[in-house]
């Protein structure tokens, strides 16, 4: 999971360091609107699965994502994978509000770019809600690149999302 390219304070996240009092699970909740809530269970599932699972300090930054062949049950995942044969998927990327505007969510994604290409994906994808909508994420994408290839009317979960890639 660790990349001889990796930045001292980007940390490899473990599964096992996840439980009900894990920084990163309090993080992630804290935004469940933009990310979706998720158990202990649930999220060291998730990082097993994933080909990025990295931190930048206990809580401060973190990103989970997940190569093409993941068995990741996400109708995000399921719609890339329908189209595409070799992605990296972004999963989730969350930055505590105090530490933003440091560089930290684009630090991570720089690290997932670069494993995507040693690890031989063209495109890192990744989808951001158009409803609710999330005109931060929205700026953020577009200034790394990101290019609107679909969207989807997530019912069940009353979103609506757009879909994006990044050839890397």
């Amino acid at each position: 999971m660790t990349s001889s390219t990796v930045p001292a304070d980007i940390i490899a996240i473990d599964a096992a360091d996840i439980d009900e009092e894990a920084p990163l699970l309090h993080l992630n909740n804290a935004h469940a609107t933009e990310l979706s809530y998720l158990t202990a269970p649930e999220m060291r599932k998730l990082v097993t699965e994933c080909c990025v699972a990295a931190r930048i300090g206990a809580g401060r930054a973190f990103v989970l994502a997940v190569g093409e062949n993941a068995q990741y049950e996400s109708p995000n995942f399921r719609w890339f994978q329908d189209r595409f044969d070799r992605f990296v998927y972004i999963d989730r990327v969350c930055v505590d509000p105090s530490e933003r505007g440091k560089g930290f969510a684009r630090r991570l994604y720089a690290h997932v770019f670069t494993h995507a290409r040693e690890l031989g994906a063209p495109r890192v994808v990744c989808e951001v809600n158009a409803e609710p909508p999330n005109p931060a994420s929205d700026a953020f994408h577009a200034a790394l690149g990101f290019e609107e290839i679909g969207t989807a009317l997530l019912e069940e979960r009353g979103k609506r999302v757009r879909y994006f890639e990044k050839r890397v």
